[in-house]
């Protein structure tokens, strides 16, 4: 993937490689603004240079909560298939018997 993605942010336009494993990196742009938005929307003010800074840090934060708490709900997805998986080894393994 040769692609090179484009985000404006603050009026200041950033470009970057993403790797072989990004998928849709345009998605990702658009998420990330998403939560930069989010993340401004709670300053009435025009973002001076330390709000962007701040404003930027919320997102970041509230990104790593949002990925924290999937990690945690996959986490619990993954032990729950595993003792369904576990149970119906075991059933089988009985009615084999």
């Amino acid at each position: 993937m040769d692609e090179i993605v484009t985000i404006d942010l603050f009026g200041e336009e950033f470009r970057f490689k993403p790797d072989n494993q990004v998928e849709n990196p345009e998605q990702v742009v658009q998420d990330l603004k998403k939560y930069i938005k989010e993340a401004e929307s709670l300053f009435k003010n025009k973002t001076s240079g330390k709000n962007k800074i701040v404003i930027l840090l919320l997102a970041a934060m509230n990104l790593s909560k949002d990925f924290h708490e999937l990690k945690m709900q996959h986490s619990k997805l993954e032990n729950e298939i595993n003792n369904r998986i576990s149970s119906l080894i075991e059933k089988i393994d009985k009615g084999i018997e």
